[in-house]
């Protein structure tokens, strides 16, 4: 006969069995009483197909009937040690049978929880280990946990050819026919506003200016006190900055990189340089946006060079006449600047009406187009030049308004569209100009 050392009967069986032997004593029963007692419970356990417990030994040899909860479970064992392998080997058959057959993750999940859940066989095979005895536990326990390990592994290997599968369908799905055309990518364009930058730069450099770059995030002594523009003075409310703190903060001119060439020369050289790059305001139009492009030009020498008005407006007519256009026709409006002393503000006829009077031009046939003059004599004081032995010029104006007037864009707001057919019509004409 198969022997097998172990069984769990359900508490309300056994509670069944008992009532019907009142003042059975639960220990010192020879063999013969306790092989009665064991066929009595076994007839009424349905669920039990083969003897439950083997009893060894002689009549003499007392078997004891130990009467332990765990949970709701009544525990029957001998003291000598308890074999589980039977049971555990039909819970790893099982486990195996269903494995085979998982399709998809859903069965996968449903395996793991039936077999290495907290409610599974194993889990309550391990909650029963306090019934035995010190000697028994450490062996009962290590074979339930070796045939968890078991389980883990197959449920592990099955879930990688799982994946593997269902990567192997992604790409299947996925897969590109290279017989059929080819797509074709629309290519990307310069913005125009690069293009201007470019175009100067090349233009100045020509005439022997350097290519100077400054930072973005500003101090309040280089954006304005160095400009002689004091903490306080009017001129700052015709800027709406934006401040980090109350020393920093979004630079609202590239006049800022003049002061700090002029700081860095110490050797007190001739300055010519031209200046590039991103300014913020709080400003947002047609004509206008939170966020611009500006382009400062500074020349500094000796007086004895006699650097001039004269010599500022014959830059600006080259420069302006070689970016918009040969036919643009510049005037000159004396203005107030707090760093140039006199000052000048330059308009140029307007791009979409010729000069003619338009809504764009508001009727006047000019658009202004760059801000000048003579550096005032503070601001080289300020920046460490004498104004008794130095003089120059400076000017400053919009990227955007330049790309405006060079491409003729009537609004401000579509350079910053990010639409690649308003993009690529630059490169038309590119193509047109080259030929």
């Amino acid at each position: 006969m198969r022997t097998i050392y172990i069984k769990y009967i359900e508490i309300s069986l056994l509670r069944s069995f008992f009532q019907s032997k009142k003042q059975v004593e639960r220990s010192g029963r020879t063999v013969k009483t306790i092989k009665r007692l064991i066929r009595r419970a076994y007839r009424e356990i349905l669920c039990i197909s083969k003897p439950l417990i083997k009893l060894g030994g002689t009549t003499k040899e007392p078997i004891v009937l130990k009467n332990r909860k765990i949970g709701s479970i009544y525990v029957l064992y001998k003291k000598e040690e308890i074999k589980m392998q039977s049971k555990i080997d039909e819970i790893k058959k099982l486990a195996e049978e269903k494995i085979s057959k998982i399709k998809n993750s859903q069965d996968l999940q449903e395996l793991k929880v039936q077999f290495l859940g907290k409610k599974s066989e194993l889990s309550n095979l391990l909650k029963g280990l306090g019934a035995l005895t010190a000697e028994e536990r450490p062996k009962v326990g290590a074979l339930v946990n070796e045939a968890r390990k078991e389980i883990e592994e197959k449920l592990s290997i099955a879930e990688e050819q799982i994946k593997s599968k269902m990567l192997e369908e992604k790409i299947e799905k996925e897969t590109i026919d290279i017989t059929l055309p080819a797509t074709k990518i629309q290519r990307g364009s310069k913005h125009p506003v690069n293009r201007v930058i470019e175009e100067i730069e090349d233009l100045f450099v020509s005439m022997g200016y350097d290519v100077i770059s400054g930072p973005e995030l500003e101090t309040d002594e280089f954006c304005f006190e160095r400009l002689n523009l004091p903490k306080g003075h009017p001129a700052r409310d015709m800027q709406d900055s934006f401040y980090i703190t109350n020393e920093y903060l979004l630079r609202t001119q590239t006049s800022a990189v003049q002061a700090r060439t002029m700081l860095a020369n110490t050797e007190k050289t001739p300055i010519r340089m031209i200046c590039a790059g991103k300014t913020y305001r709080r400003e947002d139009d047609a004509t206008h946006s939170h966020q611009f492009g500006q382009v400062e030009g500074l020349v500094i020498d000796k007086k004895e060079r006699n650097v001039s008005l004269a010599d500022l407006k014959g830059t600006l007519e080259v420069f302006v006449k070689k970016l918009i256009g040969k036919n643009s026709e510049l005037r000159f409006r004396p203005s107030y600047f707090p760093f140039t002393e006199p000052s000048y503000e330059v308009d140029v006829t307007c791009f979409k009406c010729g000069g003619k009077g338009c809504n764009l031009c508001k009727q006047t046939g000019w658009i202004e187009v760059l801000g000048s003059g003579i550096v005032h004599p503070n601001v080289l004081k300020m920046n460490g030049y004498d104004p008794e032995k130095y003089s120059g010029f400076a000017f400053g104006t919009g990227l955007e308004r330049l790309a405006m007037f060079k491409y003729g864009i009537p609004d401000m707001r579509y350079l910053y569209a990010n639409d690649i057919r308003f993009l690529s019509q630059f490169d038309r004409k590119d193509e047109e100009d080259m030929k």
